[in-house]
């Protein structure tokens, strides 16, 4: 016989667990019982509307002289997986008062582990939690008690409090207790100067108590002291750790039936609760993205309120059993379920309901076959009125546009029209802009203009360089000199045709003054740390260039090979690798850097190709005797756990670095390990100025070297090593493979991040579109020049009307040459021709666009 002795309801995945005590009689009169504790797993149906049971577990106990119990029961994390579990403490009460306590987990195919047990010789009656391990806490006689899975022995924190009105995790401090104490007045205040007022608020405190570190937190960033007498219970809804302040927000329930928000110590909201004696709160995000909090009373009720404008009771109910938070109907989204008390009916889940205070409303009792339809009617009419919508806004987002590039060329006509006019009163010639300028395009051939003399480009290219150079530095790393050029951010750039060159001021008439270098552009965001490098192969001599010694204006040069675009804004650094140990050879060496870029033009929200520019940067100087002193070494040093390399400390070491990215996978364990490993044996610390990179100070060959660990989610993540060498790679790999999971899968990124690869290769289709009708005009133009029409020279055909032509035989055949010389020359103007060194120009240009944005379909693929 079965005897249900007690009940508990847990929300876990969208799912409803109900744990049942019962007690199971072999037969009428026996000593001997055996107590079961069972759990059923309870999904909603979204076609019947009702809780339908998925699977069932038991887990069965001998019970004789022993009194069971349920304490508690809630979701916690698995310490040795990371991954959230359903959790229950157990009572085992014996004649001779000591009380064994069992905890356990259950697993998702409905086994139950025993986790630990303990004893006492006392019953746990006040503050009773079970937080992530799993562990215990517990408050008896004013202490704070707590055991592990890990200790197995019950600890002492070594603070007094009355209550505990919250317990969780905090960023940078692990699990936190947030309990009330006795107020501790400072010593040298004596007690008869306190008013009465003054020993209301001070007669108690908050304080926060972090379990792992034994640190005591300051109160007031949670609360005032002020509320300490008042305050039942909190939920803390965010923390975040700003410039090493704690910011936090949280809600509390008082004695005072006021439900009170908090942020960063200092109270923003209240409102009065509709019933008395509040005792717990909790919160849901429903579809709306906005925040509820739901309130629990000692009578059985239950109240929703909502944060808008201010705080408001948005929904109440009455005689409530339990209320659970959780994604029932699998929307995406929290919903409220509520069980009410119903003794006429012995099934737990026969009176619920499920709502968001929006759309979703399911309740028992209520047949909604008849809903079905009109449900459905109403959901297709609110889509097809979202659509509308937004096609109007749209359209009236296209005429907005339109109206302001009709604005804007009103406004560049009046404005042209008043030089014009200042021009004539003034008796001075007014010089319309070009056509180039004003994005028109001639119909007619254009004469060619003159090459500009070589002071204007010296002048041109000067003016450029105030305007887009914010630093120029260099760096040694090894044996590679690291030069770069910070770009500001007002410069109109296409960053895919920067590159710099490195130039020096001698006159060596043995060897040339190019030096060979490779570029690349780094992108590295201080506040998000997102880090980008493009990198392009060894950059080839470029061809006649001469630089005057003495006089910056003689700059004639071929542009080399450019690096792989970057999209507008986002490289900042131009940075130029080469070999240092052959410009040591002349003891004392003076480079010329100059920058070579593409100005970029948009018009009509296109891009307009436009000529490439080379502008001077400034120049370096390079001595074996600074070199020897340290003069631009890198130097990377802790400071209180922060590696303090500056900005163009950490760009040298990318750039010289060799960049691997490794997706690793976890199926059943969480990737802490990663961290836990960054951070203790490859000991690293990271950058002050972008924290997500962290640099490598173990010593030995891994020194240096520069990760970046992203997480996707708790089973996955993205490692990145910016490192010297394949030696280096291949021992950082074996070191973390040592403290991965067996069941981890790690997998080389080949082709890059999906999302600079889709910015790639639409700059190259951008790029091959550009080729295909340049090319096109450009064949228009040269076919009608080299076209011979078939007409003989000097021989004409009278223009006598037809008639005239066709009255007799002599004029019928010259209508019919006429008509067969038009004929020709019809089917010549079809065939043009061209030469064919210029159509093996043209296509080699097209088939190399057309390879570059095939080879970044490829990677796109791949990656």
């Amino acid at each position: 016989m079965l005897l249900v002795e007690q009940e508990q309801f847990l929300s876990y995945n969208g799912e409803v667990l109900i744990f049942q005590l019962s007690k199971t009689k072999h037969m009428e009169g026996a000593a001997d019982k055996t107590v079961n504790l069972r759990v059923r797993r309870m999904a909603f149906n979204r076609d019947t509307k009702l809780f339908v049971q998925k699977s069932s577990g038991v887990f069965s106990m001998r019970a004789s002289h022993l009194k069971m119990e349920i304490i508690c029961c809630s979701c916690t994390t698995d310490s040795r997986t990371g991954i959230i579990l359903p959790c229950i403490l157990m009572k085992k009460k014996k004649k001779n008062n000591v009380v064994k306590y069992l905890l356990l987990l259950l697993h998702n195919s409905n086994q139950f582990e025993q986790s630990f047990h303990f004893k006492l010789d006392y019953e746990l009656k006040e503050d009773i939690r079970l937080i992530t391990g799993p562990s215990v806490l517990w408050r008896h006689a004013n202490k704070l008690f707590y055991i592990s899975s890990n200790t197995c022995t019950v600890l002492s924190a070594p603070v007094q409090l009355s209550s505990v009105v919250w317990t969780g995790e905090i960023e940078d401090e692990g699990t936190v207790v947030l309990g009330i104490r006795t107020a501790c007045l400072p010593e040298s205040e004596d007690e008869d100067e306190f008013s009465t007022s003054d020993r209301a608020i001070w007669g108690s405190e908050f304080f926060g108590y972090a379990i792992e570190t034994q640190k005591i937190l300051t109160g007031t960033c949670f609360m005032p002291h002020a509320y300490s007498r008042v305050v039942s219970s909190v939920y803390i809804c965010k923390n975040e750790t700003l410039k090493k302040q704690l910011q936090i927000s949280l809600v509390a329930i008082t004695h005072k039936n006021q439900l009170i928000w908090f942020q960063d110590g200092l109270p923003k909201g209240v409102c009065e609760l509709p019933y008395e004696k509040p005792c717990s709160v909790k919160t849901a995000i429903i579809s709306s993205n906005d925040l509820l909090f739901v309130v629990s009373f000692a009578s059985g009720n239950v109240c929703v309120v909502q944060r808008r404008d201010s705080l408001q009771v948005a929904s109440k109910w009455q005689k409530v059993k339990s209320v659970l938070v959780d994604d029932f109907i699998g929307s995406g989204s929290e919903q409220l379920l509520l069980l009410f008390k119903d003794d006429s009916n012995t099934d737990v889940l026969s009176t619920f309901e499920i709502t968001d205070l929006g759309e979703v409303n399911y309740a028992s009792g209520i047949n909604y076959k008849h809903d079905v339809s009109a449900a459905e009617e109403l959901q297709e009419n609110g889509l097809l009125t979202v659509q509308a919508l937004e096609t109007r806004l749209q359209a009236g987002r296209t005429s907005v546009r339109e109206l302001q590039q009709h604005l804007g060329l009103k406004k560049k006509v009046i404005l042209e029209s008043c030089r014009a006019l200042i021009n004539l009163v003034e008796e001075r010639t007014h010089i319309l802009p070009s056509a180039k300028e004003e994005g028109l395009v001639s119909l007619w051939d254009d004469v060619e203009n003159p090459p500009h003399s070589l002071s204007k480009e010296t002048s041109l290219a000067s003016k450029v360089a105030e305007h887009f150079k914010e630093q120029l530095w260099q760096r040694v790393v090894g044996d590679s000199l690291v030069v770069g050029v910070k770009l500001t951010e007002s410069f109109y750039l296409s960053l895919r045709d920067v590159s710099l060159s490195l130039v020096m001021d001698q006159d060596f008439s043995s060897i040339s003054p190019i030096i060979e270098c490779r570029n690349k552009i780094i992108k590295l965001n201080k506040a998000f740390s997102a880090l980008a490098v493009s990198s392009c192969p060894i950059e080839p001599p470029p061809k006649k260039m001469k630089l005057d010694l003495h006089s910056e204006k003689d700059l004639r040069k071929e542009c080399p090979k450019r690096c792989s675009r970057v999209q507008l804004g986002g490289a900042k650094t131009v940075v130029a690798v080469t070999s240092l140990s052959p410009l040591l050879a002349f003891h004392r060496v003076c480079c010329i850097v100059l920058l070579h870029a593409k100005k970029q033009k948009h018009q009509n929200d296109s891009l307009q190709d436009s000529k490439m520019i080379t502008v001077l940067c400034g120049k370096i100087l390079l001595s074996l005797e600074d070199i020897s002193n340290g003069k631009y070494s890198v130097k990377m040093l802790r400071d209180n756990s922060y590696c303090t390399g500056s900005m163009e400390d950490i760009l040298a070491v990318l750039a010289v670095s060799v960049r691997f990215s490794f997706q690793i996978v976890s199926s059943d364990c969480t990737l802490t390990p990663v961290n836990s490993w960054l951070l203790g044996e490859m000991e690293c610390t990271p950058f002050k100025e972008c924290h997500d990179n962290i640099f490598c100070h173990k010593a030995g060959n891994v020194y240096g070297t520069v990760f970046n660990w992203t997480l996707k989610n708790p089973f996955e993540g993205v490692l990145t090593l910016f490192c010297r060498n394949l030696t280096v790679l291949f021992q950082c790999l074996h070191s973390l493979t040592r403290v991965l999971p067996p069941s981890c899968d790690v997998k080389l990124l080949r082709s890059g991040s999906k999302g600079v690869l889709t910015e790639q290769l639409a700059l190259a289709l951008e790029k091959e579109m550009l080729t295909l009708r340049s090319s096109f005009f450009s064949k228009e133009s040269k076919a009608e020049n080299s076209l011979t029409w078939g007409s003989e020279p000097g021989k004409k055909i009278s223009d006598a009307p037809m008639a005239s032509l066709l009255d007799s035989e002599e004029g019928v055949q010259q209508f019919r040459k006429k008509l067969q010389n038009e004929r020709e020359e019809s089917v010549l103007s079809m065939n043009q021709t061209m030469n064919g060194a210029r159509y093996q120009e043209i296509a080699l240009k097209i088939a190399e666009a057309q390879l570059s944005s095939d080879m970044i379909v490829w990677r796109l693929s791949k990656s």
